[in-house]
């Protein structure tokens, strides 16, 4: 990875490992859940809308001498759009460089073209190939399973396979075990107390999105996105946060908007909510909603986000 350059000074004395995990799959195969499970915390947002994650995420966990760094990655799919491309790529990168690439697959939908998508390319990985079956709590007839690991394992020599259920927790502590295990050996990258590369202010805004897609799950397209625009501490201790959400049309606006302002509002609440939780100390969340026509189409939107601009 770009970013694999090792800083002196983490990690215990003696041996260390380090390893840098891409979690990919199709959209909402529970990825972003998978990782906030394995890391303890949450440092990625979740929602029922598709492509939710755009940028890949680093989650980080220590088990003794043992740094994981998960990626969650945007969900692999076939890309009709400009960011459709961005996102996809992203996780591309992110899986053909890393040490383990965990492949997870919705036991519940099977081999989707999407999957077959995913099984193509998965080839080009060097790293360990690790195939997770996720959301197997909701499978009444188990012996589906067996069949689907089956199909998968004769498409690609993964090294193992575990069955799990990241919402409920079954299973993801062997599964921890295991990449604590075949971690390769090397320094630390982070800090024992880091859990995750998001910075503070980008963080905002995807919970800021997050609660936006959970209020608006059918309403909006996914092209939506929210930058923060303005942080300040106050004397209290408390934090200024000023937002702004961009969408594409003036129908799109008055939505996020609602009557009177009450969506927009309820949003906001929301979101500082959360937000003073994970922060710590007092919120005040401004947000305020623009119409940025073609968004999609401007490289400083994706630079923004951390994602390349493809070009044509």
């Amino acid at each position: 990875m770009a970013d694999k350059e090792a800083v002196a000074g983490y990690g215990p004395q003696g041996e260390t490992r380090c390893g840098f995990i891409a979690v990919i799959g199709a959209p909402n195969a529970g990825k972003s859940t998978l990782v906030n499970a394995l890391v303890g915390a949450k440092v990625t947002i979740v929602s029922r809308k598709v492509q939710t994650t755009r940028i890949p995420v680093r989650g980080i966990v220590v088990e003794g001498a043992s740094q994981l760094v998960f990626l969650d990655t945007p969900g692999i799919f076939r890309p009709r759009r400009r960011l459709d491309r961005a996102m996809v790529e992203a996780a591309w990168a992110g899986a053909l460089d890393a040490d383990i690439v965990v492949l997870m697959v919705d036991a519940l939908k099977g081999i989707t073209e999407d999957v077959e998508r995913i099984l193509d390319r998965l080839g080009e990985a060097h790293g360990l190939k690790v195939l997770v079956l996720n959301k197997v709590d909701r499978l009444v007839d188990k012996s589906k399973l067996l069949v689907l690991t089956d199909q998968l394992t004769k498409r690609i020599a993964f090294d193992r396979v575990f069955m799990v259920s990241a919402l409920t927790g079954s299973g993801l502590e062997d599964l921890k075990h295991y990449l604590v295990e075949v971690a390769p050996p090397g320094p630390w990258h982070y800090p024992p107390d880091e859990l995750s590369d998001l910075s503070d202010r980008k963080l905002a805004a995807e919970i800021t999105r997050e609660k936006i897609y959970d209020r608006l799950h059918d309403e909006l397209p996914y092209s939506i996105t929210v930058e923060t625009t303005g942080w300040k501490t106050m004397r209290d201790g408390s934090v200024r946060i000023e937002q702004t959400i961009f969408v594409e049309r003036e129908s799109q606006r008055k939505i996020v908007l609602g009557k009177g302002g009450a969506t927009v509002k309820q949003i906001s609440m929301e979101a500082r909510k959360e937000l003073a939780e994970l922060l710590g100390h007092p919120v005040h969340l401004f947000l305020f909603v623009k119409v940025r026509e073609d968004w999609t189409e401007d490289p400083e939107r994706y630079r923004e986000m951390g994602l390349e601009f493809p070009k044509e």
